[in-house]
């Protein structure tokens, strides 16, 4: 099967591509913590037997462990995937989706200042240009023709991509202490406690049950497919990719999503947009190949777990 390892690297994108035609209408009724609420709460149930298997892992964490986990659970799954959800009731899920790939550059430059890993020179040079390219994907007009409204929704995509960046640094640090589908399991268990009492402390409880049989079909989906499910066939494919080769299959995912929500939703984007976009793809994967001096693909796999999946997983 290891022949055929890239092609469940280009399923998972695919599948990721397809989660806002499911996120995006339960955001016409239901708020954000809600939605956010059941997918991990579907994600835990799924991995509920991993959770058990692993359990002795609890045992060997430190204070240093428990800070990091909480950092990726709160703040890299639970938050990040609500202010994402959030950003889609004020602009283009296409361009929230195209601004989440400048987590690789918000990963490599936490790494360089909390890890101290060495960066090429070329790195800073090829970030500007993908900083570049997603002011056009955001402002295509400027900064002063969005309104107030539209800016919010920039705002939250790019909230969602700096948590979600950053929980690529701490998550490379866990996954030396377990294995990857034991680090997915706790993550979403974190978050999971953490949105409970987020939706208690802002009084939502009450809208739980505003979820009807049809939304939780839907959000049941998001987790076997564009969540969890997604995820897993990513890790799967990555056993037998290169690295460099799983970087360029990874940017089937937003090309395809774009396209889809301009077919399915009539999410159009201005030509600007599009070329902001494209930009902004090919400088990200340039930082990518310039950002570390030495990188394998234990290592590269350890940094995907918050950083390719717009979902739960972050």
């Amino acid at each position: 099967m290891r022949k055929y390892s890239t092609y469940f690297i280009v399923l998972a994108a695919l599948l990721w591509s397809l989660d806002t035609l499911l996120r995006k209408p339960l955001t016409g009724h239901l708020n954000s913590s809600t939605i956010v609420f059941f997918e991990h709460a579907f994600g835990v149930l799924l991995l509920l037997p991993v959770l058990i298997k692993g359990s002795r892992v609890f045992q060997t964490l430190s204070r240093k462990d428990w800070l990091a986990l909480l950092f990726i659970g709160i703040g890299g799954s639970a938050l990040a995937t609500y202010f994402f959800t959030l950003s889609f009731s004020y602009v283009s899920p296409s361009v929230a989706i195209l601004l989440q790939k400048v987590q690789p550059l918000i990963a490599l430059g936490l790494a360089a200042v909390l890890l101290k890993e060495r960066l090429a020179k070329t790195f800073w040079l090829w970030g500007l240009v993908a900083i570049l390219g997603a002011y056009f994907v955001s402002f295509p007009k400027g900064i002063d023709a969005l309104s107030v409204f539209e800016t919010r929704g920039v705002y939250f995509a790019l909230l969602a991509a700096v948590l979600w960046g950053g929980s690529t640094v701490f998550g490379r640090h866990l996954v030396k202490k377990m294995t990857f589908p034991t680090l997915t399991a706790l993550r979403l268990l974190t978050a999971f406690i953490f949105l409970s009492f987020f939706i208690t402390a802002r009084r939502e409880l009450s809208s739980l049950a505003d979820v009807s049989l049809g939304d939780l079909g839907s959000l049941i989906a998001i987790t076997l497919f564009t969540g969890t499910g997604a995820l897993l066939l990513y890790y799967y494919g990555l056993k037998g990719t290169k690295a460099s080769v799983a970087t360029i299959a990874e940017l089937f995912f937003p090309f395809s999503a774009v396209v889809i929500n301009w077919i399915f939703l009539n999410e159009r984007l201005d030509t600007i947009q599009i070329i902001g976009g494209i930009v902004l793809m090919g400088a990200i994967y340039m930082t990518q190949r310039a950002g570390k001096k030495d990188i394998d693909q234990r290592d590269h796999y350890a940094a995907s777990i918050a950083t390719q999946e717009p979902s739960i997983i972050k």
